[in-house]
């Protein structure tokens, strides 16, 4: 079994907002693919789900975005998961809107759940499905931008959301390339 996390806040609240998009980007996937229904465990939601050939563990902490690896080292310790079968969808500053890279290991850039969730395993070697909200610019609206809901004219949100729960089954077969690939020609 592997796990995808994916990273946001909970509460109706903070539903629409870019910080988020990995909570919309695992709920795209679950309704598009059958998984199980979302139920409370190892301190968020989790979901399963048959994808590429094998057994998928969907969570959403509900630890908040600071604390989210105490979710994901719950959800390892009982399914017995390494990191390196752990793989984040977390929202991205520095990729322009819609744009999706995925990669194995590396730094946090500054996002607080990614660092928890280095913290928790002691180890960067988690894959990351980075998911981009563009940068607004200035430093100081950087807080404002990623807890601020998406606006209406982001027409861009419900394509991608659509064209990552398509191909998520490429990913899920370790074919990295591919979803991106997938997904840029999906959203253009």
């Amino acid at each position: 079994m592997r796990l995808w996390v994916g990273l946001g806040n909970p509460g109706t609240e903070h539903a629409r907002q870019r910080h988020n998009i990995g909570f919309m980007a695992l709920d795209a996937i679950a309704r598009r693919h059958g998984a199980t229904p979302w139920r409370a465990r190892f301190k968020g939601e989790a979901a399963e789900v048959a994808l590429g050939g094998g057994k998928l563990l969907l969570l959403k902490p509900q630890t908040y975005m600071n604390a989210s690896g105490d979710a994901v080292q719950a959800a390892c310790a009982f399914h017995k998961i390494p990191p390196r079968d752990v793989t984040a969808w977390h929202d991205e500053l520095d990729l322009a809107p819609g744009k999706v890279r995925v990669k194995q290991g590396g730094g946090t850039a500054g996002h607080n759940g990614l660092r928890d969730m280095q913290r928790a395993f002691g180890s960067a070697d988690f894959g990351r499905v980075r998911l981009g909200i563009g940068h607004p610019g200035d430093k100081a609206r950087v807080t404002g931008h990623v807890l601020g809901n998406f606006a209406k004219d982001e027409a861009w949100v419900a394509p991608l959301l659509d064209a990552l729960a398509d191909h998520a089954p490429l990913l899920a077969e370790g074919r990295a390339e591919d979803f991106m690939t997938r997904v840029a020609e999906a959203t253009r």
